[in-house]
């Protein structure tokens, strides 16, 4: 069941990172709405636009951390974590100074480190003997119970903000 609930977890994620990018799109106006200033509006505003990538890794990598904080497994967790941020030096230099995107570039190796630190787990899950049990592949089940489980996420994810 614990494979079936993260299934659950990252399509309802999933779902939820569609309406979230479409507000990140409008955030210089909303900022500019709120009195920001217009020049630091309209850079947050951009950088939140090429950060977009990274809301659809970020609510699946939270998912896969979780599977595996349940069953206690943090050294694949730590290495991963390892690796990303090794990476994620090397990125961001290359994306921010060399090759002049500047915030644009930031947001940009933002996303990627996510987006890699997925992989890493994804790969680790599926092949890792220790997950076996835990997660046997995507299943149909995980589309049953939705409401349920959004009755107990919402009040959760509040929590977390």
């Amino acid at each position: 069941m614990l494979g079936i609930h993260t299934q659950r977890a990252m399509l309802v994620l999933g779902l939820v990172s569609i309406p979230v990018s479409v507000i990140w799109a409008y955030t210089g106006q909303l900022l500019l709405v709120f009195g920001q200033d217009p020049e630091i509006s309209a850079e947050a505003g951009l950088y939140a636009q090429w950060m977009t990538p990274s809301i659809f890794a970020y609510g699946l990598l939270i998912c896969l951390i979780k599977f595996l904080q349940t069953q206690n497994v943090a050294f694949p967790m730590m290495l991963s974590t390892g690796v990303t941020t090794l990476l994620h030096l090397f990125v961001c230099w290359v994306l921010v100074s060399k090759s002049g995107l500047g915030s644009r570039g930031a947001a940009l190796a933002n996303a990627l480190s996510y987006w890699i630190n997925l992989f890493l787990l994804a790969l680790y899950i599926k092949l890792s003997p220790s997950c076996k049990r835990t997660w046997t592949g995507f299943s149909r089940e995980a589309l049953h119970d939705i409401p349920s489980f959004v009755k107990v996420a919402i009040p959760a994810a509040s929590m977390v903000w």
